[in-house]
């Protein structure tokens, strides 16, 4: 077996590290280990959000909607992702939080990896 390829499923995979299925908090013999980007496979249930709002944001990051409806709170604008595909993305310095209207699957894309931050 060749310990440099991952076979997985990110539903089941997911639920072991609240969502996040590759990055710099992977371990480093882990061929999901990266310090260039992060991957988060988020299934939120109605209603759940992101309370407090992430600040001082160090990385560039997308967010895919894969089902459901999902809002994304920027600075100044809400976008709400309604049809599958839909996505958003922002640049380092941009704050923001979230809430899932409905049962979602959102697909998150972060780079760098940078570490010290929490896989929140």
């Amino acid at each position: 077996m060749d310990d440099s390829v991952y076979v997985g499923n990110a539903g089941k995979d997911a639920a072991l590290d609240r969502g996040w299925l590759l990055g710099h908090f992977k371990d480093v013999t882990d061929p999901r280990h990266s310090e260039a980007v992060e991957i988060k496979w988020g299934v939120h249930p109605q209603g759940d959000e992101r309370a407090q709002w992430v600040q001082g944001e160090e990385r560039t990051a997308l967010l895919v909607l894969i089902s459901g409806r999902f809002r994304v709170e920027l600075p100044g604008r809400s976008v709400v992702l309604a049809e599958q595909g839909d996505y958003v993305v922002w640049g380092r310095g941009v704050d923001h939080s979230w809430f899932a209207e409905e049962p979602s699957v959102v697909l998150t894309v972060r780079w760098p990896s940078v570490s010290g931050y929490e896989t929140a």
